[in-house]
């Protein structure tokens, strides 16, 4: 079977061990076998986070989306406020979650790009003493900027706020240390850096705020972070079926992570990154981003040369076995698209991809 080449933000291809692992005998997700996949794969997780004892973590099936619904649902209190700080449609996405649960919001918005003010966030945080919630994206994958985690993570520990990170396309690319980013709670997903397949969710956080988290403050029944927590502590079990195949998938993964070790993937994503860069860079193509340090380690946005269509663009560069993402709001309407190296990818693969891209942009120039 011929792989298609995608150089997308997820899914991703993944290696022949994690497909491979989807064809593991079927098991009954309330016997002994689960739990103690389901135990030893939370332990992975929290290696995988750099997360110390002090942290927990639960799986949740679903899209990262999933995982992030499942946070804000379930830790706002009464009387509490969340404040958001977003500079990109995923920040936005956790917006909407927001706002349809009717959680009390502190917005604290930045252009889409724009690296997050520091004394803006540390203003809005002393201004609002009802804030219990600090919300951010770590890396946000419609522009590929990394947002300043750690230093808002000081203000966090400051003013006494739980942090509440979403992780989603950023754990396994980048150099996520929820202990010395001083972040509370995260989440990620399996169908990005990590290398599984979309569906499988999960969070990390500190154990003192999970046994604050009772099951009778979520808004939601599936995506309850309060009984995840209270059935993965008692008795290494979700509160409801979980997509059992993917559990298993996600474990291979994560494995093959810390196999090849933590620093060593992300190292080697960085590499492919400044790769695809430099071509596109040659390809006379202008880049969105252009401080190395703001930039991710897996996602590249580009500009189309002006008068090409985007559209045509992308279907001429699926004609050739390569699949990239088209730019979203303003930028899809400036001709932007998106490169990403997540997954089973390496040089030979951006190579070869830089030099098809040089092929489309020639044929659809005429």
């Amino acid at each position: 079977m011929t792989k298609t080449k995608l150089f997308s933000p997820g899914p991703v291809i993944v290696t022949d061990d994690v497909r491979n692992s989807l064809l593991h005998y079927d098991i009954c997700h309330r016997g002994v076998e689960f739990e103690d996949m389901y135990e030893r794969l939370r332990g992975k997780i929290n290696r995988l986070f750099r997360a110390d004892d002090s942290y927990f973590s639960v799986v949740v099936s679903g899209s990262g989306t999933a995982s992030n619904e499942t946070v804000l649902s379930s830790i706002v209190g009464e009387g509490e406020s969340v404040m958001l700080i977003r500079n990109g449609v995923f920040g936005e996405k956790l917006l909407e979650i927001i706002n349809n649960y009717g959680i009390s919001l502190v917005d604290v918005p930045f252009e889409w790009a724009q690296t997050p003010d520091l004394g803006v966030i540390e203003k809005a945080i002393a201004d609002h003493p009802d804030i219990s919630v600090v919300a951010m994206v770590y890396h946000e994958t419609s522009t590929g900027m990394i947002n300043p985690v750690a230093e808002v993570g000081s203000l966090c520990e400051k003013y006494g706020k739980v942090y509440f990170v979403d992780c989603v396309s950023a754990l396994g690319g980048e150099a996520v240390d929820l202990a010395a980013q001083k972040i509370t709670i995260a989440t990620s997903v399996g169908g990005k850096c990590v290398g599984a397949f979309p569906g499988s969710a999960y969070i990390c956080a500190k154990e003192n705020l999970l046994e604050r988290v009772r099951p009778e403050q979520g808004r939601t029944v599936y995506l309850n972070l309060g009984k995840h927590y209270r059935e993965a502590k008692s008795r290494s079990q979700t509160p409801n079926t979980p997509n059992v195949t993917l559990f298993w998938a996600l474990d291979q993964a994560i494995g093959n992570i810390l196999d090849e070790g933590i620093d060593a993937r992300i190292a080697r994503y960085k590499k492919c990154a400044a790769m695809l860069r430099e071509g596109l860079r040659s390809l006379g193509l202008e880049l969105l981003l252009h401080d190395e340090e703001n930039m991710s380690n897996t996602v590249t946005s580009a500009f189309l040369p002006s008068g090409t269509d985007l559209k045509s663009f992308i279907l001429c560069l699926e004609s050739k076995g390569y699949t990239v993402y088209e730019g979203k709001g303003k930028y899809q309407e400036q001709g932007m698209f998106q490169v990403a190296n997540m997954g089973d990818l390496c040089e030979r693969d951006c190579a070869e991809f830089i030099s098809a891209l040089d092929g489309v942009l020639k044929e659809i120039a005429g």
